[in-house]
């Protein structure tokens, strides 16, 4: 039987499980949702616990049946959103106690990391930069609805050291974007729909007032001017371009602070956000850039089972 490695994610908005081959192929990239009601932005954890408890059995029904000829020699979870003491968010509490009963019951180990962790190990996969994790140091972005933040990751045998670059001084990127998709009718989560939306856009967009000082980003006003902009044209292509042309003159202005602080660094973009096209071409001209398909870059446990493998190999 091939031995293999399984990881158990449960973020905020998806509840994810993986498998990944003792070579390193992820062969199995499960996910389902956690339904959001129409019209509201996003989820409270208590409501985002219930949901894993009811997507979970689903989800490991069908990982068992990707285990079919498999032989599981360790799992790995998401127990903590980011590498740092007192991290915390309580929907984790739901994937530890899965996969703590799977451990248990076929008597493999179980190895902790964090969501964060995760999202950097599975861009480095889908981007092709895995020899970044022989490297020093890597810069990576994390920006989703929950995090925009530029980290310093440091790769070791079990996870990264990760050092805060600079992040948001107030919401995220991603809650910008549903924010704002939500105000034009769009379905929660909105990156997708607004993405497509905007490139209906054929009128020349405002310009953006980006606020961005000493590494650090506002996405705030971007709420406001984008409402503004909505009332006053009506044009909802036109807020779709604009909010994203904001999002990418920010984390273009990111990208240049840190390089002009740190030379040379290979950045990795990781996070739901990062999954648009659009960003990606305004951040890809830059050389040493990574990006993750979009199955890998939205939430996902195939980070979290390279991790396990990468811990439990001691490589």
């Amino acid at each position: 039987m091939t031995e293999c490695f399984i990881g158990i994610d449960t973020s905020n908005y998806t509840t994810s499980a993986a498998i990944c081959t003792k070579d390193g192929a992820v062969v199995a990239n499960l996910k389902i949702p956690l339904p959001v009601k129409a019209g509201e932005c996003g989820l409270r954890q208590s409501d985002a616990v219930f949901a894993h408890v009811k997507n979970l059995p689903t989800i490991m029904r069908s990982l068992s049946g990707e285990l079919q000829g498999m032989n599981p020699i360790a799992i790995g979870v998401s127990a903590t959103p980011r590498p740092q003491e007192g991290s915390y968010m309580p929907c984790f509490l739901s994937g530890i106690a899965a996969a703590e009963s799977f451990a248990a019951a076929v008597d493999i180990p179980l190895l902790c990391f964090s969501h964060q962790e995760g999202h950097i190990m599975a861009a480095a996969y889908s981007a092709g930069a895995m020899h970044l994790l022989n490297t020093e140091r890597f810069a990576a972005f994390h920006v989703s609805g929950g995090t925009t933040e530029v980290l310093l990751a440091t790769p070791h045998t079990s996870g990264f050291d990760i050092e805060l670059f600079s992040a948001t001084a107030d919401i995220n990127a991603g809650q910008a974007i549903d924010r704002i998709g939500v105000m034009l009718g769009l379905a929660f989560p909105c990156g997708k729909e607004l993405e497509k939306l905007a490139e209906k856009n054929e009128k020349k967009i405002p310009r953006s007032r980006i606020s961005v000082k000493d590494g650090y980003c506002n996405f705030s006003g971007l709420e406001n001017m984008a409402t503004k902009l909505w009332h006053e044209s009506g044009d909802a292509a036109l807020v779709a371009a604009f909010t994203l042309q904001f999002i990418g003159d920010t984390l273009v202005a990111m990208t240049n602070e840190l390089d002009a602080r740190i030379t040379s660094l290979p950045i990795v973009y990781a996070g739901g956000v990062m999954s648009n096209r659009y960003l990606q071409s305004r951040l890809g001209k830059r050389d040493s850039t990574y990006f993750a398909e979009p199955q890998f870059s939205a939430d996902n446990a195939a980070g979290i089972s390279l991790l396990c493998r990468k811990q439990f190999l001691k490589i």
